[in-house]
Order: C-alpha cells, then structure tokens, then sequence
C-alpha cells in the first residue's frame, strides 16, 4: 500500500494575481497554476505549511480530478485523505459484507422451491428469475449514475434499505403476488450492494492487484457454502423459512453499517484537509428535474418493461389456453420487441444522458467481455434452475447435502482466484486464461449430460460442478479485469454496470430458456411415466417438490417423477452446451492488455 501525498505551499506573491506555485514538467517547461487548482495548502497530517516551507513537485495522484463527475471526486479525496487502518477495516468490511451475501445467497435459494410449492407454484421458479432479473438488469445503469453525480455512500445506503424491505415484505408474504413484489426489491437490493461494493473495491486497489482484491472478496463464499446449506436445512425443519428470511433484515444494516460510517467519516476529513469542497444548490425543481434526467428514468422503463413482457410468454405459452397462439402470448411478444426497439431509438436519437454511452460500445474489449459473461449467464441458467430440486427428488439428498453440491462453485472460487489473481500478478496479462477455462468449462457441462441422469452417484456430478467451477469462477474475475482494464478510473462505475448489464440479461434469457424447456418436457414426462392411477395428481406433482419427495425411494411413483427430471435436465444441458459454444469466438476479440503497465485509475493510499 502506497501515499502520494506530498508537501505543497503557496508561493510568496503578495499581489492581486491568483497564487502559484512553479510545477516542474517532464519537459522540464515551468508554466504557472493557480494554487487553488493544484491542491489544498495542507500536509499528509492535515497541518497548515508554512508559506516559507520548501515546495516539491506535485504527482498527478495527490490531486481529485476536478473534471470527474461529484462522486468519482469524492471518493477520489476519501483515498488520498484516508490512512492505512482506514483502508484496511474498508477491505475487512468488504469481506464480512461477501461472508453475509454468500450466506444469505445459500440460504435463501435452499427456501425457493419450498416457498413456491407453499403457494402451490414450484413450476414458476423460472418465471420469477426471469422478471427479477430482467429488474435487476435495469437497476445497474441508474445505480452507476446514482453513485458517479451522489457518490458510492448514497448508492450504498439505498441499496441496503431495498434488500432490508425486500426480505422483511418476504418473510411476511401470504400470496405468491406479494412475494414476486418483494423478490424484486431483494434482487435489486443485494444486487447493487455487491456491484457498488465491487466498485468500491475497485477505487480502493490498484489495477495490478485486482485480480487478488477480487479472489479476497470470495473467499468467504468457501465457508457459506457449508454453514448456509446446514443453517438453510436447520430453518426449514425446526422454525420455518419466514424466520430465515427475518433473520437478515436484522444481519444485513448491522454489517454494511460501518462501509457507510467509513466512507462518511473520511469524506469529512477530505473537506478539512481541503481535497474535496462540497458546493450545495438550493433544492428547485429545475434541479430535481435535472437528476431526473440524468438518471435516464425513461430509458430505465423501457428496458426493463420491454425485456420482461417480451421474455415472459416463452415461458407461459405452455399454460395458456391456446398455447403460442393465444392472443395475450402474441401480444406481450410483440409489445416486448417493440418497447426493446423504442428503447434503442430514445437513447440513440432522444436521450439527454444516454443509457449506455457509445465510447464503451466500440471498445472491443468491453463488448468481448460483456459477450463472454451474457454467454456464460446464459449458458449457466439453462441448466441451474432446478438444480436443487433435482438433487433431492433425484439423487435423494437432503436440503444440507444438496446445498453442499450446489455450492461447489464457491469452494473451489475460494481458493482457485488467489491463485489466478497472483498468476495476473505476476504475468500482467489475463487473456491467455480464457484459453484454458473456456475448453475446462465446455468439457464439464457436456459431462453434466450424461451423469444428471438417475442412478447416476454423486460422486460423478460432483466431478463435473469442480469442471464447471473452475470455468465459471474464472470467467467472472476476468471480464470484470477485463472492462476495468480498458477504460480510465470516471467510467469504472459505469463500465462495470454495463458488464453487470450484460449478465443479468444473459441470466434473464437463460432463466427463460429453462423455463421453456422444463414447461414443454417436465410435464408432458410426467404424464408419460406416472401410473395411470396417479394422473389425476400430475399438476400437483409438477408445481410442488414437496408432493415429489412425499413418494417413496424406489416407489414406481418417485421413479418415474426421476426419469422425467431426467428427461428434461439432459436437454437444458443440451441447450446450455450449445450456446456457450459462442465463447470460443469471443475470447479472441479481448486485447491482450497489459494490467501492470496502466497506472493512474486510482489516487492516494490504495491496495
């Protein structure tokens, strides 16, 4: 960890002219500054200097630059006023906030088959991914201005008290309505914490490090992968889920509270130390409708709206009256593609502050990286949504057990990034990973084919999760190095929400692919393989997992409910396999970027 404060005074003109100060070039040319421009006539202490004190020459990084927009200055004065002890409990806190997110992310996806089965909806896993993420995915580049013009302590707080009111409306939901309104507001929430707290990461390590700054943030996801299966299991038999969920309205303001105190308290130290001077405008309307606008509050509605009704009846077609020719399916597809397109055209041609800016549109690297996660989201959703339920009707584990195999991506994330962190570290360069986890990926999902079958042991999917693990973990470390690497330290919010962007679309239009494909051979499977006797049941035993497992181990009834999971696992994988297939053409548009040779992203004392 490094300073780059330095000693600075006036100069000893008595005179009406600005003070200045003689700042020496690499061109050894002197040229004239107002001091008020340099920086604040203070030392590292915070002291007053002298006006008879020696003045070196001023480093570009002990300077907040002055053109970025309020929250990139701020946060920009925080690292050049904050110590060592102050970054440190800033990384520590960012580590306890990934320790709670891997637990609540365990713990919670243990209850969604339970929670939907509760209102007799187990079917319609895929539906509710598909809106919040679809929800999520508009959330991203609002936030990115929110924390860029606020500033990250503004863009944090709100997102905490989204995913606190979000998992309070859950816990007390009694209708399927109510908890779909309350996912959205959870998604979103713990979605723009983990991406600002990213940023945050990001504006406190330099561009070399990242890669082991990133690999630190997951680490805690090797502990939640056993504590929040074995917690998630001990909620749903000796309490109930509402009290898992409650549980984390209380958990989540306590551990992000001090993120917010630390970035507050610096702050004020900033303005004492004279790096950052805040200018206050009287509230107006005038004012309040420029926020508005610079939001892009009609851009945000578009996407999101277009992306949801457009995606949905891919999904819903199967239960319609009519199928894909009822009116209601035609229609929402035909408003969905029009809102899509009507949201291109208003950002193109309409737009004061466009949703997504065209200097990181053409940036191949950018769009390599945002191709590589929305084909990886894809191809990662196609198969996942009803993964835990598959391992306990099929393989006949327990809610602990199954959460152990699912969380097989964490643990080996927890120790694989150090590894590949320290491996950019030393190289420099990232690209030539692709060239290995892309194949290492590819060869575990075409496994996953054969061995999510019943009968199969566990052992063998185990084997292919570790493949797809270290595919999949490294991936998401990469782009985000990736888009970081090819842009200047004001675009790192902004560059980060489009790749996030990228992802949450890709995660929405993979969890309709699953949802295609588990609604048009789950089903017609069941009433295939069930005893006659049983078909008068087949609708519940489709929408409830908890009527799944009600069937004995080896019963004609739980075998034929573990052929058809079968049937319909094999051909999401099938799906997934195929689309990710992409991923072979896009590694070769990323730029072999040096990482250890871009210096300047970040100012003052950073990791």
């Amino acid at each position: 960890m490094s300073s780059f404060l330095n000693k600075i005074r006036p100069s000893g003109r008595q005179d009406t002219e600005p003070e200045t100060v003689t700042v020496t070039t690499n061109q050894d040319i002197e040229e004239q500054i107002p001091i008020e421009a340099v920086a604040p006539n203070k030392d590292n202490s915070g002291a007053d200097v002298p006006d008879n004190a020696s003045v070196d020459k001023i480093p570009e990084d002990a300077v907040v630059d002055r053109n970025a927009q309020v929250g990139v200055q701020k946060i920009e004065a925080v690292t050049l006023a904050w110590t060592k002890k102050s970054l440190i409990l800033l990384l520590c806190n960012i580590w306890l906030i990934f320790f709670v997110n891997g637990l609540r992310a365990s713990v919670l996806a243990a209850f969604n088959p339970y929670v939907t089965s509760d209102f007799s909806s187990h079917s319609l896993l895929a539906v509710i991914g598909i809106v919040t993420d679809a929800m999520t995915a508009a959330m991203y580049i609002p936030v990115a201005k929110l924390i860029d013009v606020w500033g990250r302590d503004s863009g944090f707080l709100l997102m905490v008290a989204s995913s606190t009111l979000g998992v309070i409306v859950m816990a007390t939901a009694t209708n399927l309505a109510t908890y779909c309104a309350a996912i959205v507001f959870y998604s979103i929430g713990f979605s723009g914490i983990i991406y600002v707290v990213a940023v945050l990461a990001a504006d406190a390590t330099s561009l070399r490090n990242r890669g082991i700054a990133f690999a630190f943030t997951s680490s805690p996801y090797m502990i939640t992968a056993f504590a929040g299966s074995k917690a998630a299991e001990a909620f749903l038999h000796n309490v109930s889920w509402r009290w898992g969920y409650g549980c984390f309205a209380i958990i989540v303001p306590v551990v992000c509270a001090p993120m917010y105190i630390t970035l507050k308290l610096n702050l004020r130290k900033a303005k004492r130390q004279g790096f950052y001077e805040e200018v206050k405008n009287p509230l107006t309307l005038q004012l309040v409708w420029k926020k508005i606008v610079e939001f892009d509050l009609p851009g945000v509605f578009l996407f999101a709206g277009g992306l949801t009704i457009f995606l949905l009846p891919f999904t819903l077609a199967r239960s319609a009256p009519n199928g894909w020719n009822t009116g209601y399916v035609i229609a929402m597809i035909i408003l969905g593609f029009f809102l899509l397109i009507l949201f291109g055209v208003y950002e193109t041609y309409w737009s004061p502050e466009p949703f997504l800016k065209n200097k990181f549109l053409t940036d191949r690297t950018v769009v390599a990286a945002c191709l590589i996660d929305a084909t990886y989201q894809i191809s990662y959703y196609c198969w996942n949504g009803y993964f835990l339920s598959f391992l306990q009707v099929v393989c006949n584990l327990s809610v602990s057990q199954a959460g152990y195999v699912n969380s097989t991506f964490q643990v080996v994330s927890g120790v694989l990034l150090f590894i590949v962190g320290y491996a950019v570290r030393w190289s420099g360069r990232f690209k030539w990973l692709f060239y290995v986890t892309v194949p290492i990926y590819t060869f575990g999902l075409g496994l996953m084919i054969h061995f999510r079958q019943p009968n199969q042991p566990i052992g063998y999917i185990v084997m292919c999760e570790i493949f797809i693990s270290i595919g999949g973990s490294v991936f998401i470390l990469l782009v985000q190095l990736a888009v970081l690497a090819a842009v200047d330290h004001q675009y790192v919010a902004a560059v980060l929400a489009l790749l996030y962007v990228s992802g949450s679309v890709g995660g929405a239009i993979g969890s309709t692919i699953s949802g295609a494909i588990w609604t048009n051979t789950f089903l017609p499977a069941l009433m295939r393989n069930l005893p006659d006797e049983e078909l008068p049941n087949v609708i519940n035993i489709y929408s409830n997992i908890t009527a799944q497992l009600s069937y004995p181990v080896g019963s004609v009834e739980r075998i034929a409910i573990q052929e058809s999971y079968g049937f319909a696992q094999a051909r999401m994988l099938a799906a997934g396999v195929g689309i990710f297939g992409l991923a072979f053409v896009w590694m070769f548009m990323v730029r072999n970027l040096n990482v250890s040779q871009k210096t300047g992203q970040t100012k003052g004392m950073v990791f």
